[in-house]
């Protein structure tokens, strides 16, 4: 009889007209399960019925839980169909939904309301040179920077946690901003974090974000500030039933060309929970977008997504036990060989429902020319949930894979490699099986 209201965030792209398909999360927005979050795939069709009306038929299959939910090994299923108005810079509606964990207790049916925004970017087959047909388009997925981010929260004195346990006087956070310039003052976002430090490994939260600022003379300084809502929770930390809201103000500082420094400052709240505390950040910002009247390159970018098998991953009850988990990647070159890759993994099978890594680093690819591929990379991130024993939350992932081109664009790769919290008892072998689409976008020479 409990009931969960869940928000859903997806990035879905159109590679043939009508199917759309691409990364997805959900997470609890409601009730009292905040810090419940799962992480997958979504693939629909997507058709036009007559006039604006616009109907989407689709599933969602993805890994998570959390907040001592029923979720079993963590696999998720949601089959839907949705009806969509058009109403032209965006699209509305409603949705039915079945939401369904095949080795756990949540099964439910449900209506649910959808916000689409419509966004395009300048698209090529990877390996073509031509970039005439680009004009003026967006490079960067349809987002104009990504920024990497570590920050801390410092909850007040008094604030406790779900355990009834004082919180730590600092929690520190590592995470992700992607941000979309839609007028020159104004823009859009999403953004990710996950605790890193502070013995409150599991937390984790992913906003919208809506903010906006203004050049300081003509140093290249912008100052400006943001609000961002969405849903957090996990790790002891008492988000009620999920929400999460923050405001901040921020302070831009160019470094080179492509790369600028922000400093933030601001205030996070849970309004149906227990935790409010201001916090403070560093972020390297990356520009995406082809400067203003110069002619754009092509970018080679990669979008995977697989399974991965952590073997005999350290649980807080002293046993280790094998655990599988989904797994999404997305890769943008700065070179022929050197990239940087945004990554997301979550265990669906195992005893680890809930059990989510996020992390970003550097890689190499290399390509023999004969359809053999060959590559290394090296990231760093944060961890935690499902049991797992990953101490403060912060993970380092040594990785080194094979594969073979299947066409220009698409590519199988066998990977392996190693985990390690390095407070915690997590330290696995693992192994990765992914199937990766690249393409080229426009870029800064």
């Amino acid at each position: 009889g409990e009931k969960m209201g869940l928000v859903g965030l997806s990035y879905l792209v159109q590679p043939t007209e009508g199917l759309c398909v691409g990364p997805a999360v959900y997470g609890a927005a409601s009730g009292q399960r905040g810090g419940f979050f799962t992480i997958g795939a979504e693939a629909a069709l997507c058709t036009r019925v007559y006039g604006p009306l616009n109907v989407v038929a689709g599933v969602y299959a993805g890994g998570g839980g959390g907040a001592a939910a029923p979720q079993g090994g963590g696999l998720m299923l949601r089959p839907h169909v949705d009806l969509l108005w058009d109403f032209g810079p965006l699209r509305a509606g409603v949705s039915w939904s079945k939401v369904y964990f095949p080795n756990g207790d949540i099964d439910s049916d449900q209506v649910g309301f959808i916000l689409d925004v419509p966004m395009s970017f300048g698209y090529l087959p990877a390996g073509l040179s031509s970039t005439a047909s680009w004009g003026g388009q967006r490079g960067g997925m349809g987002f104009d920077r990504v920024l990497a981010v570590a920050g801390a929260y410092a909850p007040r004195g008094n604030s406790l946690g779900i355990s009834g346990a004082p919180l730590p006087s600092h929690i520190g956070y590592v995470g992700a901003r992607a941000e979309a310039q839609l007028w020159p003052a104004l823009y859009l976002g999403l953004e990710a974090n996950g605790a890193a430090s502070g013995g409150v490994d599991g937390y984790a939260e992913i906003l919208g974000t809506l903010g906006t600022d203004v050049p300081l003379g003509d140093s290249g300084v912008r100052f400006g500030g943001r609000v961002a809502f969405g849903m957090g929770g996990g790790g002891d930390i008492d988000t009620g039933g999920g929400l999460l809201g923050k405001v901040a103000l921020d302070l831009n500082v160019p470094l080179s060309r492509d790369f600028s420094l922000g400093l933030e400052a601001g205030w996070a709240s849970a309004p149906q929970g227990d935790f409010s505390a201001p916090f403070a950040s560093l972020a390297l910002r990356w520009a995406l977008d082809p400067l203003p009247g110069v002619a754009p390159v092509p970018v080679r970018q990669e979008w995977s997504a697989g399974a991965e098998m952590f073997f005999d991953a350290a649980r807080k009850n002293g046993s280790e036990r094998d655990m599988q988990s989904v797994s999404f990647k997305y890769s943008r070159f700065v070179g022929n060989i050197l990239y940087l890759s945004g990554q997301v993994q979550s265990a669906y099978q195992g005893g680890a429902g809930g059990f989510t890594v996020g992390l970003f680093g550097i890689g190499g690819l290399w390509r023999s020319g004969d359809g053999l591929l060959a590559g290394a990379e090296l990231l760093a991130g944060a961890a935690g949930g499902g049991g797992v024993d990953t101490g403060s939350g912060a993970v380092v992932k040594p990785m080194a894979y094979v594969g073979w081109e299947l066409s220009p664009a698409a590519s199988l790769r066998l990977g392996a490699g190693w985990i390690e919290a390095p407070n915690g008892q997590l330290s696995s072998p693992v192994l990765d099986l992914s199937v990766v689409f690249a393409f080229d976008v426009p870029g800064r020479p």
